[in-house]
């Protein structure tokens, strides 16, 4: 075969091949009728995904992206807490929405995120200079030493306008002090300051008869539960927290309900005490790997204060640093390292930032308590 024959057999392959690769694919539709773009950057496609103010409330909800910390956001008794997303909060009030908030681990999760259409803003003082600003719209507090501020995406003009129309600079410090006021124990509602009745012969309040009747349901020695009652309300039947936590034992309304308390008994002092009771008795076998009954009770008392899951995260960072994740000395340390970023961000820890010195506090309070009885 000449050299002629072979490369024009060269030139008719090659010619088939770049056809093939050139040749218009079908487009890939989605359920709904659309085109898939199968190349697209995420990150470029997220304009379509932003929400206006008018858009926001007709879906009656605005999503916030933000990290675990204690000026950021963080879970209190059921509750958010930090001054920035109370901030968002009030904000999505004056729009009329309600709030969700998704917390990213780090501030390059949440601008992709909010690219994507997975968040509608960054409620957070993000940094001007961070990766990824020339794709976002800065709004709201402009710190002239930081340049930090919060964020949307870049073409969602309508929501930067509200926030920078409904911001003023004398926001955050009277929300710190809200804040202050909430995680204050002038907060809590009470009527009377109930002193024991009478210690030196074994009664300690109007409510012995329900302690002793209902601690065996958890496992507990009616002193415990006494002792924390008095922690939680200084036996006031009454006594009521800003989030909602009612009664003797201060529980939480979705709580009560889950315990089997009727509608409308929530203040009743036996009802409101076997609640107390039947709960701890759900934390107590949800600790059933704690073999000891002493380290176990205090496991119980910091997650009906301070939440299962945070005791969980403690118990994780005691197993990866070498502590003993099943003694109660040993994770109580833990517990307070909640409060260092370093240790709530750890990758082990799922829930995050805690005040966990309030939770080591309450546990140290009832033990104390019920050595004196």
């Amino acid at each position: 075969m000449d050299k002629l024959n072979i490369c024009n057999i060269f030139i008719v392959f090659a010619s088939l091949f770049f056809c093939g690769c050139t040749e218009k694919q079908e487009p890939v539709m989605t359920p709904w009728g659309t085109e898939l773009k199968q190349d697209a950057d995420p990150a470029d496609d997220g304009n379509d995904s932003q929400y206006s103010v008018d858009e926001l409330q007709q879906n009656g909800e605005m999503i916030a992206l933000t990290i675990t910390g204690p000026d950021t956001y963080y879970d209190y008794h059921g509750h958010g807490l930090g001054v920035q997303y109370m901030m968002c909060e009030d904000f999505a009030s004056y729009i009329g929405v309600s709030l969700r908030v998704e917390v990213c681990r780090d501030t390059t999760e949440m601008i992709n995120k909010l690219l994507k259409g997975e968040g509608d803003i960054i409620a957070l003082p993000l940094s001007r200079h961070v990766k990824g600003a020339a794709k976002l719209r800065f709004c709201g507090a402009a710190n002239p030493k930081t340049h930090a501020g919060w964020a949307v995406a870049a073409g969602n003009t309508s929501l930067a306008d509200s926030v920078n129309a409904w911001y003023k600079p004398d926001m955050l410090g009277k929300t710190q002090a809200r804040e202050n006021y909430l995680l204050s124990a002038a907060s809590i509602r009470r009527h009377v300051y109930a002193l024991y009745i009478d210690r030196s012969r074994g009664i300690l309040s109007s409510y012995d008869a329900f302690f002793k009747r209902y601690a065996p349901e958890a496992g507990l020695d009616w002193h415990i539960l006494a002792a924390q009652c008095y922690q939680e309300s200084c036996y006031d039947p009454h006594a009521q927290s800003w989030a909602g936590a009612s009664g003797l034992m201060q529980l939480m309304p979705q709580t009560a309900y889950r315990m089997g308390v009727p509608d409308g008994m929530l203040f009743d002092p036996e009802q409101n005490i076997a609640a107390g009771a039947r709960y701890m008795g759900h934390l107590m076998a949800k600790l059933s790997d704690i073999p000891n009954h002493e380290d176990r009770v205090c496991f119980a008392l910091a997650s009906y204060n301070g939440g299962l899951g945070h005791v969980r995260d403690a118990q994780a960072l005691a197993r990866k640093y070498g502590g003993n994740p099943n003694q109660w000395s040993s994770v109580s340390q833990y517990i307070l390292m909640l409060s260092n970023p370093a240790y709530y961000q750890d990758e082990v820890v799922k829930y995050g930032y805690m005040r966990g010195s309030e939770t080591v506090n309450y546990v140290n309070s009832i033990r104390s308590r019920y050595g004196r009885f």
